[in-house]
């Protein structure tokens, strides 16, 4: 409230009652203390305490059906009570019916699962699949199926679940399904195998390739990587050392033998999918030059190389050899039908014999067992079974 004027001569006298007279005189001390009741102005109404809450959870978009019920009822009270605060609760409440309808609309999609998941990456840091090249590491688990958010990196000298051995991007905006990610990923893992363990005979017999891909939740927050890794086969056995053979472990005579042969097993992986020769004897005729002229590259590397004194005339007769191969894949490729390139398929591949292959694998200090798992078999009608062998 305000306080009136004493009377002057512009008012009557005993309209207002007189002040009370004291020891400074009849207006009082010369500096009268605002009290508690006295303001030199008019008091605002309050600010109702539901609007500003209404409005906060509107912003934040943070429980919005309590923020939409707090703005209706803060626009109930308003009316009533004379407060202030119209403009938050309206505001507070439109923003909260906003949220609410997007929280629906997440529920309905599974944007909410992904949002959790989201954030319970960032509160591990959000890198805890990050593996480089070379790395070791165990699962939660123990077990490279399935699927896992997180991974506990470990020196590759102690037991471990996994060892990264490369990875890439996968391309696209969206989640290009489950089926094909894992297609994808199978296909170009066991293409980058050789790079990085470039002796295959060195790998043990219960190892074998698996990889961590993208989830739906993961790509939407922009993750397109796969891992690509060597695991044990055998549930719950783990690896111990490293599985790496590449050039930072074998030396240059070692790396240059292995670069020639896998001109071959790449060669002999372009087999034909179907079951028979008879199916495309077209498709096995072009995969059998493929092999052909790849067993001239792989000759003539081996010949072109200078080797240790040791293993010049082991590698020397293997070259003679691929050259005796090459002659009968050659003329498989020019076969007139699947009899004619069954007969010269059959000379070729035999003379193809991985245990031909361990004097030189031995004078250079290379594995010396052939892997036991039949890779690189096929024999007459199998319709080309060369499974990738390496010589």
């Amino acid at each position: 409230m305000s306080i009136p004027p004493p009377p002057g001569p512009h008012q009557p006298e005993g309209q207002y009652p007189p002040y009370p007279q004291g020891p400074y005189g009849p207006y009082g001390p010369p500096y009268q203390p605002w009290s508690q009741g006295y303001s030199p102005f008019n008091r605002p109404a309050a600010v109702n305490g539901l609007a500003i809450a209404a409005l906060v959870l509107g912003i934040l978009c943070f429980l919005p059906g309590v923020g939409l019920v707090l703005g209706l009822i803060a626009l109930s009270q308003i009316k009533k009570r004379g407060e202030r605060g119209r403009g938050m609760a309206v505001g507070g409440s439109v923003l909260s019916g906003v949220g609410l309808a997007l929280w629906a609309l997440a529920l309905a999609t599974g944007g909410a699962a992904d949002f959790w998941d989201g954030f319970k990456e960032g509160a591990r840091g959000g890198a805890s699949l990050s593996l480089a090249k070379g790395e070791c590491f165990n699962t939660p688990g123990g077990s490279l199926t399935g699927e896992t958010d997180d991974v506990d990196k470990v020196s590759c000298d102690r037991e471990h679940d996994g060892e990264v051995f490369a990875s890439f991007e996968l391309t696209g905006r969206s989640y290009p399904g489950d089926d094909s990610v894992t297609d994808t990923a199978d296909k170009r893992c066991y293409g980058l195998r050789d790079s990085y363990a470039m002796d295959g005979w060195a790998l043990p017999g219960d190892v074998d390739v698996y990889y961590l891909t993208p989830t739906p939740g993961s790509w939407s927050r922009g993750d397109r990587e796969v891992t690509c890794v060597f695991g044990n086969t055998s549930e719950g056995r783990t690896l111990t050392g490293s599985l790496r053979n590449d050039g930072t472990v074998l030396d240059a005579d070692q790396v240059a033998y292995l670069k020639a042969a896998h001109l071959l097993n790449a060669a002999m992986d372009t087999v034909p999918d179907t079951e028979y020769v008879e199916d495309d004897l077209p498709g096995h005729k072009a995969w059998a030059a493929r092999v052909e002229k790849a067993l001239a590259e792989q000759a003539g590397m081996l010949r072109g190389h200078r080797w240790p004194a040791g293993a010049r005339k082991p590698v020397a007769a293997l070259a003679a050899l691929l050259d005796r191969s090459r002659a009968e894949w050659a003329e498989a490729a020019a076969a007139s039908d699947a009899d004619a390139f069954y007969a010269h398929y059959d000379k070729g591949f035999k003379l193809l014999d991985r245990n031909k292959t361990v004097t030189a694998r031995k004078a250079l200090g290379l594995a010396t067992t052939p892997p036991s798992d039949g890779d690189g078999g096929g024999g007459s009608g199998s319709g080309g079974d060369g499974g990738g062998m390496e010589v």
